[in-house]
């Protein structure tokens, strides 16, 4: 008969959980010139401050960037002075939104705009298409990320492969594209800007549909943000997250939603759907550097209200 080693086992565990040292995060200094205030606008006129104030400089990456969120917030970046954007989503996506990507770079003659596939769910394919996308701008200052699917099963039948599928996408790789775009802004000194999409979900349980995957996912990446917002900050890296009430896009479209669309708008005390370009502007905010400048793990709920019932 062998002896039973699994006591033993259990007290070199218990053993090794008394004497190991923690990672200990280091918090920025207020005079470090990645963290401190920026010196005032050199204009004068209140057009030109107000210009300056929310203006977005240098080169982003936006996944999900072939969706209807993504599309136009970087839409909205351009138009507030990004100089390189590179929209990062699965091939299908990018191959069904090549006209709307064609026509954003039709409007911004002069600034270079790229596509790179992208599988959040690959850390294989996040590594390679941030590399490239590194290259090819020469730098990266902001991230965005839009990559998400839905889920929408009942918790007594719902499968792993299902709610794993949902927390893959919409948690880890929001993490693992942030971890991929966070080494490369630090390794160039200068800092960055992530901006995560959590959700309306992440702060309330939606009706009436069943979702606990999507609705954990989503608080996930809330509190991940300012998770990352603390630890990063030394870097320069602001991190911070929009959270969207139900909007108006083709995931919430068709007859067959037609009387849950009635449901969720009769529960929102705006009485109805958020449109995508409603969005943008805590994006500009968020992303811009000098008037987002001191904003960092926040989170922006933007629901028409919903929440405050």
């Amino acid at each position: 008969m062998s002896a039973d080693t699994s006591g033993g086992a259990n007290e070199d565990q218990r053993a090794s959980l008394t004497s190991r040292i923690l990672p200990t995060m280091i918090l920025s200094e207020g005079s470090s010139p990645l963290t401190r205030p920026l010196a005032p606008v050199p204009f004068t006129s209140s057009r030109e401050r107000a210009e300056a104030r929310f203006q977005v400089q240098g080169k982003a990456i936006v996944t999900g960037g072939a969706g209807a969120l993504g599309l136009i917030s970087a839409q909205a970046l351009l138009e507030h002075g990004l100089s390189s954007l590179c929209i990062m989503d699965l091939p299908r996506t990018l191959e069904t939104s090549e006209e709307q990507i064609q026509s954003l770079a039709s409007k911004f003659p002069s600034v270079n705009i790229t596509k790179i596939p992208l599988d959040v769910t690959s850390m294989e394919s996040i590594e390679a298409a941030f590399e490239q996308a590194h290259k090819a701008m020469e730098g990266t200052d902001i991230l965005c990320c839009f990559a998400g699917i839905p889920g929408c099963q009942p918790s007594l039948t719902v499968t792993p492969d299902q709610f794993n599928r949902v927390i893959d996408v919409n948690l880890n790789g929001s993490f693992f594209c942030a971890q991929a775009a966070a080494k490369r802004m630090e390794s160039s000194g200068k800092g960055g800007c992530i901006l995560f999409t959590a959700s309306m979900s992440a702060h309330y349980t939606n009706f009436p549909q069943p979702q606990a995957a999507y609705n954990a996912s989503k608080a996930g990446v809330a509190h991940m943000t300012r998770n990352l917002a603390a630890e990063w900050a030394v870097h320069g890296i602001r991190v911070n997250s929009i959270s969207p009430g139900y909007m108006n896009t083709i995931l919430n479209a068709g007859d067959s939603l037609a009387d849950v669309r009635k449901i969720w708008d009769s529960r929102c005390p705006m009485g109805r759907m958020g449109d995508p370009e409603e969005v943008t502007g805590a994006v500009v905010l968020l992303c811009s550097q000098r008037a987002g400048r001191y904003i960092t793990g926040a989170d922006i709920v933007i629901d028409g209200g919903t929440l405050t019932l």
